[in-house]
């Protein structure tokens, strides 16, 4: 904030510093690890009498001084070129905390070039004594200017106590100075041995080369177990943060291990087969190589150490877009580029976002971010994205995944930085989902029985299927239907004995098989001795048939019937409608009604995964939405969810985090579903509204399904009775104590309407929910009071109660949640009412008008509940 930006996109992303830095370090390693080697390899060829050897070493200081000296000064200074260009800020403060330091190291580097080109100029100058003195002198500064180094580098990543104490010598002598220190002294030494091979090809005496290259060797293996070692003490030395972030928690970390752990053995294999096999033959081509691996090697270290540090470039006080720490709130109160002292006039995130948005990109991003170019390059990162998506990406940044620092800035500036992203440099504008128009369907309302009334409902206002069986399960086709006969009379009677219920899909809908691939991958998902039947749920129900008799509930029911929105006559529709008929033994027809069984799946996970939408651009979870999903639970959790996928071993999400919906145990250690799934969505979804649900949930406001349909629709919201994103996340969160991941994710959630999270109560999903009552105290009119008051258990959930006599279930007359009497549907603005139409002629809550359905009298008093005739 305080230094202009060096603007860079295809070399951005910290190249210069990458490409410098590496070379460097490997080269200053050398010049350590190189000057023991001079003095002990001119000692060894003394004691054995070698002129060839000696011959050697002469070529080979003058072949590191040039090295070491030159080219590792040159490279010395781009280093601090770059980093005071890319990274001002952390540069400063290295400077001021560590003037002394800096400046001791300075003369210990001067001491490095005057005792090296004494020891050069001096080969016929000096006596043996005095040659090697003088030797054993450069090697001294040498050490003590590596000792220096690691100190002040060791601090930016473990910062110890200084972030108390502000000590120069707590920074020093930070948790990982004493196991780098030896880390790196003796990868020095191996180091050394890697540049010896590439000097000693030139030797002409077989016999000397041959020595030389058997001496080199055993400088790069000696030191390789006591490397090791001290790399595990260095790893074991790590404060909490740091150890989980590198051994455990980033994928990208991770990447680097692997380097390590391939150039490692790489380089001792290499060692040994120049000791054994290659001493007479070995060239410096292969040399060369043998160098190349030895720099992947120190390089994956370096890579690995940088990476550790993040989202930091100074541990817990300056962030790697070099942004204090401290400054982050006093930002996203008054915006980025007000703070900014080098922002150009006139930017203005919402008269012009992208323009805003390519400033704040480069403010924030492009240290680590290039365009298009080698490192880390932001393009593929962020092509999934639709501009919710960034969005949302953008405001979950250093939450969870700590790798990333936060976004700095106000809302808008988050959306103008989104906007650049999305539209500035993939070029996708116009909308991101298409808006569906509604349909009039056409509606066959049966006729009206004056003997019987047939009362039925879904339990669910909508039931949710994931469609993507192939990668993944989280809610199967599995929808339940309920229904109620009733003999009308004074008084009426429930008929529960010597009758037949029965269902049957639409004839479009009467296939699901045709349009899905459930059935293909339901025996593996889902553990089943046999494949399951085509058309044919997880409970044994097909699209037609006959309805159980729940005898304590007294209704008739058809669970987990395997409905899928797709019809044989359009894309889309999430509202298929069943046929419901009641026999008596003989096989007359009693009454007859419809209902429609809701079933979307419009799962907005495309809006942050990416891929199109799988059905017609309005629904679906295609293949690649259903792969991003799993990858990234991969990434972030070291599952192998996709090589389980293309193996053709999907998982059902329920296999391991319990879910009460379907009855599943899980792993007890987990997260149940919804508390797994929402408290981390919520950390990418704060400070919104109910359109946060809808990014996920089937109920936009121009989407093809709509499912908030009910009466409640007109005056209330999804939050007004599950909370905000954030409260929501929060009371699933709490009912989790002890689960794994629970505490990190709470602790990043604000609450939005309460003071502390203690403060929202905790609840079982399906279990614990807002009851109706909360609302409509003793019946009344609503006061939308839902949140934060729940059932005390699934016996007293609407979908499952019944009214004040214990016969008649509560939604048999008022219809399922979130489609309560009247409703209006998209796909027919009656759609859902067929049964009040058809037995009291209004869409209503059956007994609308102050009369009932089921009575041949006028009641004048409510039986069914408390203020019934109001």
């Amino acid at each position: 904030m305080e230094y202009p930006i060096w603007q860079l996109t295809t070399l951005g992303g910290g190249f210069w510093i990458a490409l410098i830095a590496t070379v460097h370090v490997y080269v200053a390693q050398f010049a350590v690890g190189g000057g023991l080697f001079l003095v002990l390899t001119e000692r060894y060829a003394y004691r054995h009498d070698s002129p060839d050897i000696l011959e050697y070493v002469k070529k080979h200081s003058k072949f590191f001084l040039l090295l070491t000296m030159v080219f590792g000064g040159v490279t010395g200074v781009g280093i601090w070129f770059t980093i005071a260009l890319l990274s001002p800020q952390a540069t400063i403060t290295l400077i001021h905390h560590f003037v002394f330091g800096w400046a001791s190291e300075w003369v210990c580097f001067l001491g490095e070039i005057v005792a090296l080109l004494v020891y050069f100029y001096g080969w016929k100058r000096l006596n043996r004594s005095q040659h090697m003195a003088v030797g054993w002198l450069y090697f001294a500064f040498a050490w003590l200017s590596l000792f220096l180094v690691n100190g002040i580098i060791g601090y930016m990543l473990t910062p110890g106590d200084w972030t108390q104490t502000e000590s120069f010598w707590d920074g020093f002598f930070n948790p990982s100075f004493w196991p780098s220190l030896f880390f790196r002294s003796f990868l020095a030494f191996m180091i050394a041995g890697l540049f010896g091979f590439l000097t000693a090809t030139r030797i002409k005496d077989e016999a000397a080369r041959t020595r030389m290259v058997r001496i080199c060797a055993l400088w790069t293996l000696a030191p390789f177990a006591l490397f090791l070692l001290s790399g595990w003490w260095y790893v074991a030395a790590m404060p909490d943060p740091q150890h989980a972030l590198i051994v455990a928690k980033s994928h990208r970390v991770s990447v680097f291990f692997r380097y390590f752990w391939v150039f490692s053995p790489l380089v001792v294999l290499s060692g040994l087969v120049m000791a054994v096999r290659m001493p007479r033959s070995v060239s410096f081509p292969v040399a060369f190589v043998i160098l190349a691996l030895g720099l992947g090697l120190a390089g994956s270290f370096e890579f690995i150490r940088e990476a550790g540090r993040k989202p930091y470039l100074i541990w817990n006080e300056i962030y790697s877009n070099s942004i204090l720490r401290t400054e982050v709130e006093s930002i996203n109160d008054t915006g980025a580029i007000a703070r900014a002292k080098w922002a150009p006039e006139g930017l203005d995130p919402v008269a012009d976002p992208v323009t805003a948005g390519e400033f704040l990109f480069q403010l924030e991003c492009a240290s680590c971010h290039s365009i298009a170019g080698p490192m880390n390059d932001i393009l593929p990162r962020t092509a999934k994205f639709s501009l919710t998506g960034m969005d949302a990406m953008l405001d979950g940044l250093g939450k969870v995944n700590r790798y990333m620092p936060p976004f700095m800035g106000t809302l808008d500036e988050r959306k103008a930085l989104a906007a650049y992203i999305v539209e500035g440099l993939h070029g996708r504008t116009g909308e991101e989902n298409k808006v569906f128009e509604e349909v009039d369907l056409p509606l066959d309302i049966p006729e009206k029985n004056d003997e019987y009334v047939l009362l039925a409902w879904n339990n669910l206002g909508m039931h949710c299927i994931s469609d993507s069986d192939r990668n993944w399960v989280l809610l199967p086709p599995a929808n339940d239907i309920f229904a109620q006969l009733v003999k009308r009379g004074d008084p009426p009677t429930l008929v529960t004995e010597g009758v037949t219920l029965s269902y049957a899909a639409q004839p479009e809908f009467a296939n699901p098989s045709a349009h899905s691939e459930f059935w293909d991958y339901a025996q593996a998902i889902f553990g089943l001795p046999a494949p399951l039947e085509k058309n044919v749920g997880l409970a044994g129900n097909g699209m037609n048939g006959d309805m159980k008799l729940e005898q304590e509930a007294g209704w008739f029911e058809a669970k987990l019937i395997p409905v899928v929105p797709y019809p044989d006559d359009m894309d889309y529709n999430p509202y298929p409608l069943f046929t419901i008929q009641a026999h008596d033994a003989s096989g007359k027809l009693l009454a007859e009604t419809r209902v429609v069984a809701p079933t979307s799946t419009e799962m907005g996970c495309k809006n942050c995964h990416g891929g199109p939408w799988k059905v017609g651009g309005l629904a679906g979870i295609s293949d690649a939405t259903g792969r991003d999903v799993i990858s990234v639970h991969d990434r972030m959790n070291g599952t192998d969810l996709v090589e389980r996928a293309k193996a053709g071993k999907p998982v059902l999400c329920q296999s391991c985090h319990p879910d009460p919906v379907l009855g599943a145990k899980g792993n007890p250690e987990l997260l149940n579903l919804p508390a797994a799934l929402h408290g981390l969505h919520a950390q990418y979804l704060t400070d919104r509204g109910a359109e946060a649900c809808t990014y996920c949930h089937p109920n936009r406001e121009d989407g093809p399904t709509r499912c908030l349909r009910g009466r409640h629709a007109d005056f209330a919201t999804c939050t007004d009775c599950h909370g905000t994103m954030e409260d929501h996340a929060i009371s699933l969160l709490r009912a989790q104590d002890g689960k794994k991941g629970r505490d990190l994710l709470l602790s990043q959630i604000k609450p939005r309407n309460y003071e502390v999270a203690d403060d929202i109560k905790p609840r079982i999903p399906w279990l614990n929910e807002p009851d109706c009552l909360n609302c409509h105290v003793n019946f009344t009119d609503p006061g939308l009071d839902a949140f934060n008051k729940w059932t005390e258990g699934g016996d007293m959930l609407y979908r499952n109660r019944h009214d004040d006599m214990g016969v008649i279930a509560c939604a048999g007359c008022h219809n399922s949640p979130h489609a309560i009497y009247p409703a209006r549907n998209i796909y027919g603005a009656d759609r859902d009412n067929i049964p009040p139409l058809q037995f009291q002629g209004e869409a209503g809550t059956m007994g609308t008008g102050g009369g009932c359905v089921c009575h041949t009298v006028k009641m004048d008093y409510g039986a069914h509940h408390e203020n019934q005739l109001q």
